[in-house]
């Protein structure tokens, strides 16, 4: 994933940016940069690797490097980031956010277009950020060139760009995926991915970008330089697993969506199962404990941890490069309390179930605990494809995903034919996803959240999001 932010300001601004930035750290854990603005100075920039400590410990000293009034920042899973660029526009420092699909394609046009040069990685790619410059810079202004740069990436495209002149250019993907939020403050203005980052500085709620926008901001106000599109399609995933608890997106929180969510997936329970006993209901730490409260408090069934995460000294366990690496995390984080595991019949909610293999060893660790039994519940429906527009789900292949081998496994390839009745826990496709699911990962019984489920649960028109992970569609 990732995530940016930046202030244009009448005070220096650096300890505001380090802040905001840093306030993003649960999106990603491979690079941090900071880029700032001083009119004596001009523009400067530092790019710090995060995988082995975080943001906030790289930075420490930037204060002591660094100087100016308009500053941008941002965390990457990705790239490092942001980029100094020098070209026909000016010097300027750039971050995205979101992915590019056709970045071979486009790098052949800059190429042949502009002449342009590239630093090539390991495998000779490109920086994705240093590609989007060079998009932008096939046209004559930002607001023409950004323009261009959205029209011609296939994916998702957010980003913010630090002019040599101090004005922050901030863009919106053209599908609305991601969210793009503008704060206000006496001093100025701010511009986040997550809009609590800039909450937390003291800054207002003044502006929420529409998809494709285009705006700049300086200190003194937001100047529209393109207009909103009437198509939008934010990601679904926001709510039900990434975003931040405090986050707000089109105005639904996340955390009360999680509430929601967890409410109606104990409605379906109590329809389904009617005679299940449960003595505790928990969450899959962190994201899927809300949604576990809002199953406890609708079933009137008590919420309880029955394991604790210890997150002090262990970095997210999604984010290390190999599964191996992930599923040791994932184990070194669980620490039980017997006292709520041993002979009890246990209901854990996690956020999304997808590849499986942390979530098996998770119910090992629970029947080594002496659980009686242990029963799960997807907050989202089945994810039945690998996400096209975001880092998270990107797999090598749909194979990887728990439920689509399991498709393949009882059907192969006609069950692709089905994947939408094996999404449904209705029907008789929907039964057996389930049931081979449970005999694979020990679980007692298994339940996904539908996909209207979550769809009232974010309370928004589904035709305003993505919903591809989980049916295909775009």
């Amino acid at each position: 994933m990732g995530g940016f932010f930046g202030v244009a300001s009448k005070q220096d601004c650096m300890l505001d940016t380090f802040f905001g930035t840093d306030y993003h750290s649960h999106l990603g854990t491979y690079a941090g940069g900071m880029a700032a603005w001083d009119s004596e100075i001009g523009l400067q920039r530092r790019i710090h690797g995060i995988k082995n400590a975080p943001f906030r410990t790289k930075f420490e000293t930037i204060f002591d490097e660094m100087k100016g009034t308009s500053a941008i920042g941002c965390i990457s899973d990705t790239f490092p980031e942001p980029l100094l660029i020098r070209s026909k526009l000016g010097a300027f420092a750039i971050c995205t956010v979101g992915v590019i699909n056709n970045a071979s394609d486009l790098t052949k046009i800059c190429l042949n277009d502009s002449n342009t040069t590239f630093d090539a990685m390991t495998g000779g790619k490109v920086n994705d950020n240093e590609l989007v410059a060079a998009l932008i810079n096939l046209e004559g202004d930002f607001t023409s060139g950004v323009k261009k740069a959205q029209e011609l990436v296939d994916g998702t495209l957010n980003l913010l760009i630090l002019t040599n002149t101090g004005s922050l250019i901030v863009a919106r993907d053209k599908a609305g995926r991601l969210p793009v939020h503008v704060g206000k403050n006496e001093d100025g203005f701010a511009v986040s991915s997550e809009p609590f980052a800039f909450q937390k500085l003291g800054f207002e709620d003044f502006y929420e970008l529409g998809p494709g926008e285009i705006v700049e901001v300086t200190a003194d106000g937001l100047e529209q330089l393109a207009a909103p599109g009437n198509k939008k399609h934010i990601c679904a995933f926001l709510w039900s697993y990434y975003g931040y608890p405090t986050s707000s997106y089109e105005g639904v929180n996340v955390e009360v969506m999680r509430y929601r969510n967890g409410r109606i997936m104990a409605q379906t329970d109590a329809e389904r199962h009617p005679d299940m006993h449960i003595d505790y209901v928990g969450g899959v730490p962190d994201s899927g404990t809300p949604h576990a409260i809002g199953y406890a408090n609708e079933s009137g069934t008590p919420f309880a941890r029955a394991f604790i995460k210890y997150s002090p000294t262990w970095q997210r366990s999604f984010m290390p490069q190999t599964q191996a690496d992930r599923d040791k995390v994932a184990k070194m984080k669980q620490i039980a309390v017997p006292d709520l595991i041993k002979d009890k019949d246990l209901l854990f909610v996690d956020d999304s179930i997808v590849r499986g293999t942390q979530l098996q060893g998770t119910v090992q660790f629970l029947f080594d605990n002496g659980a009686k039994s242990v029963h799960m519940r997807s907050a989202c429906p089945p994810i039945m494809f690998s996400c096209k527009y975001l880092n998270f789900s990107r797999e090598t292949t749909d194979m990887e995903l728990i439920a689509r081998r399991v498709v393949n496994e009882l059907e192969g390839e006609e069950g692709e034919k089905y994947l939408e009745e094996y999404s449904d826990g209705s029907t008789e496709r929907g039964c057996a996803l389930r049931k081979a699911i449970c005999e694979k990962l020990h679980f007692d019984s298994l339940e996904f959240q539908s996909l209207e489920g979550v769809i009232e649960a974010i309370g928004l028109p589904e035709c305003d999001l993505c919903t591809y992970c989980w049916t295909g569609r775009e």
